[in-house]
C-alpha cells in the first residue's frame, strides 16, 4: 500500500479572484493573493496501488484541477457571503464535491487555514473532524537519571546532564476529533474550547518553569521530548474527554530538528 498527498495553495480576494485559477505560481498559491487576500491550503491523501505501467497511484495534475475547479470555489463563496459558519461543515461539503471528480482511492482532505491550524476529514468517517492546533511554551530542563551514576549520565545526556539545565521553546500540536453538527445546529466544540482546555492544562503549567524543579510531573520522571509528550497527553485526555472529545495525538517539538508524536501515527 502506498500513500501519496498533494498539496494545493490557494488565495481568496475580498472582492473573489474573477481570474483563470490555473495561475502562473502554484508554488505559493494560486489564484495569488491580492489586496487583503486569505492564504489557504488544501492536503489531499491517496492510499492505494500505482498502476503497474504509469506507476501513478492518481496525477497530480488532476487534483489540482479539482481542488481550484471544484473546493476553491467553495471557500470563496463561503468567505465572501458567510465568513462566521462553521469551517468542519464546509469542509465536508469540500470533500463531498471532491469525492464525486477524484479517484475512491481518496483517503482525507487537511485544510490548513492558518501555518498551525488545520482541520482534516477522513474519508471513512465524514461525520467526524479532526482540528489541530498548534501552542508554545518555554521551559528549562535537565536530563538526569538518579538510577544511573554521575558519569552514564554524562555519557548519554551530554551537555543536556548539565546541573543547571538549558532552556527550550517548545512548540505543542494537539489533535482532536469532534463530531460534526447538523447543518442547523452550533457547533458544540470549538478552537476556543481547545485553546482554553490546553492553556489551562499545559501551558500556564509548564510555562516559563525548570520542569525537574517546579513541577510534579516530572519531579522523578525524566523530562524528555518523549515523556513530555505523553505527559501532555495525560493532562489534556480527561478534560477532553468530559466535553466529549476524543484526543486522537499530541505532537512536541523539542527544537525545529526534534519532534515526538504520542500515541504514534
Amino acid at each position: 500500500m502506498f500513500d501519496l498527498g498533494r498539496t494545493v495553495r490557494f488565495c481568496v480576494s475580498p472582492s473573489g479572484s474573477g481570474r483563470d485559477l490555473s495561475g502562473w505560481n502554484t508554488f505559493a498559491a494560486s489564484p495569488p493573493v491580492t489586496g487583503l487576500g486569505a492564504y489557504h491550503e488544501l492536503h489531499v491523501r491517496f492510499a492505494g496501488h500505482p498502476d503497474p505501467i504509469t506507476g501513478y497511484l492518481v496525477d497530480i495534475s488532476a487534483v489540482d484541477q479539482a481542488v481550484r475547479e471544484h473546493a476553491v470555489p467553495v471557500i470563496e463563496q463561503a468567505l465572501l457571503s458567510r465568513p462566521q459558519q462553521d469551517a468542519g461543515r464546509l469542509l465536508r461539503r469540500i470533500v463531498h464535491a471532491l469525492q464525486s471528480v477524484l479517484p475512491r482511492t481518496m483517503r482525507s482532505v487537511t485544510w490548513r487555514l492558518t501555518p498551525f491550524y488545520s482541520l482534516t476529514l477522513e474519508s471513512e468517517s465524514m461525520d467526524l473532524a479532526l482540528i489541530s492546533q498548534q501552542f508554545e511554551f518555554a521551559a528549562a530542563h535537565r536530563l538526569h537519571c538518579p538510577q544511573l551514576s554521575d558519569a552514564e549520565n554524562r555519557r548519554i545526556f551530554g551537555k543536556c546532564n548539565s546541573p543547571s539545565g538549558h532552556g527550550h521553546n517548545y512548540r505543542l500540536e494537539v489533535t482532536v476529533a469532534v463530531a460534526l453538527p447538523d447543518e442547523e445546529e452550533p457547533p458544540s466544540f470549538t478552537l476556543d474550547d481547545l485553546e482554553r482546555i490546553v492553556d489551562q492544562r499545559v501551558v500556564q503549567r509548564f510555562d516559563h518553569t525548570h520542569l525537574n524543579l517546579d513541577t510534579a510531573e516530572f519531579a522523578r520522571l525524566n523530562p524528555s521530548v518523549e515523556h513530555i509528550t505523553k505527559v501532555c497527553y495525560e493532562l489534556l485526555r480527561e478534560p477532553l474527554a468530559e466535553v466529549g472529545v476524543e484526543l486522537r495525538r499530541v505532537t512536541v517539538w523539542e527544537t525545529e530538528k526534534t519532534a515526538c508524536t504520542y500515541p504514534a501515527k
